[in-house]
């Protein structure tokens, strides 16, 4: 998937569960990658597949980008201005939220999933303690500026900070963000956490509104001045 990716069951992991969730995200590469020319996605951007023969995951996906474009005003669009699909900012949240489920499924109630920043977790780490999620200075790479206690919720961030300029809004005629460089979201699970980071940085400094708007979600905004706007629950959430 083109991203570090860290997989915490504790003492309760098996060789062959990691193996499984480490073949999920690898399957998951190979069919949503935008950078490999033999995923599904790319033949789908060349015309080669018809719509009859997407892959159930395809369909889902594509489903989730549809609502959740919709559940946003439309910033949040996978279609991209030459007219091909990049689901990048919803794959990775939703992978996450089932590589969570393969662990669930095995009975394992205490782990941490992580990948490119985004994260889900559930239960207590090996020293019993809640789960922790550090949220960096994009000015600092360095140093932690507020510590999340997310308790079964998922937490994504969007930025430029570390990729560059790679989210656009789609109401700006492809016009980058650059009034704010980080927007961490958390959410009832990865996938809403995600989804809807990417939605809300694409507006910009008014994404942070959106998310205090949004039943379910808090945030956490830098903007290029240094300056940190959270929502109005999100302080609830870094009390350990």
């Amino acid at each position: 998937m083109g991203m570090p990716i860290t997989v915490d069951i504790g003492r309760a992991s098996t060789g062959e569960l990691i193996d499984t969730v480490f073949g999920y995200f690898e399957h998951i590469d190979r069919r949503f990658s935008t950078y490999r020319a033999d995923s599904e996605i790319a033949a789908i951007n060349r015309g080669d597949v018809p719509v009859v023969d997407w892959s159930g995951e395809m369909v889902e996906v594509l489903a989730l980008a549809r609502r959740t474009r919709d559940e946003t005003d439309g910033y949040f669009d996978i279609r991209k201005p030459d007219g091909s699909l990049d689901p990048s900012g919803i794959v990775k949240g939703w992978a996450i939220r089932n590589a969570a489920g393969i662990v669930q499924r095995a009975g394992i109630s205490d782990f941490f999933i992580e990948a490119g920043g985004d994260i889900q977790s559930c239960g207590k780490n090996a020293r019993g303690q809640d789960w922790s999620v550090g949220i960096r200075n994009p000015f600092n790479a360095d140093e932690i500026v507020k510590v999340v206690y997310p308790r079964r919720r998922g937490v994504a961030t969007s930025g430029t900070y570390v990729r560059g300029q790679h989210i656009y809004n789609p109401h700006g005629i492809g016009s980058p963000i650059q009034d704010i460089v980080s927007l961490t979201v958390i959410g009832a699970d990865v996938l809403d956490a995600d989804r809807f980071a990417t939605a809300a940085f694409a507006m910009g400094r008014d994404g942070i509104l959106f998310i205090e708007q949004t039943a379910g979600l808090e945030g956490y905004l830098i903007d290029v001045n240094g300056r940190a706007t959270p929502t109005t629950g999100f302080g609830a959430l870094c009390q350990p």
